[in-house]
């Protein structure tokens, strides 16, 4: 995947910071800013705070991965996201997160796929010509 184009290079790095924003936010709730006197290791439970703790870091890798506009971020980035939707939509009691946070999450994964796809598309047709 050749990410150097400049048609890729502006949408790459708008979602890098939606990535980045989504890691961020993911950090957040592992350090229970949010939760008031309750720990984030109690509220979540072992399971779910892994969980999260391992999307967080992987988002976070894959954020700064698209901003350097290296391959293997986009790839960390539809694994880590398609994993987490999937065990999400499986009915995991460990994977929690709102409507917003669901919506964001496909949001992300298919611009993500778009790209790919437009980076392929464009690679082909270079070589054809």
């Amino acid at each position: 995947m050749d990410f150097k184009s400049e048609m890729t290079g502006h949408y790459i790095r708008v979602v890098a910071l939606i990535a980045l924003m989504l890691g961020l936010a993911d950090a957040w709730r592992l350090l229970g800013v949010a939760s008031g006197d309750q720990s984030p290791l109690t509220l979540l439970g072992p399971t779910g705070f892994t969980y999260l703790a391992i999307f967080c870091v992987a988002r976070l890798f894959s954020a700064v991965g698209l901003w350097i506009k290296a391959s293997w971020g986009a790839v960390l980035l539809v694994g880590s996201t398609g994993l987490e939707l999937g065990l999400y939509l499986a009915g995991s009691r460990d994977v929690q997160m709102s409507a917003i946070g669901f919506a964001v999450r496909v949001i992300l994964l298919v611009s993500i796929l778009v790209i790919v796809l437009l980076t392929f598309k464009l690679g082909r047709d270079r070589n054809q010509d």
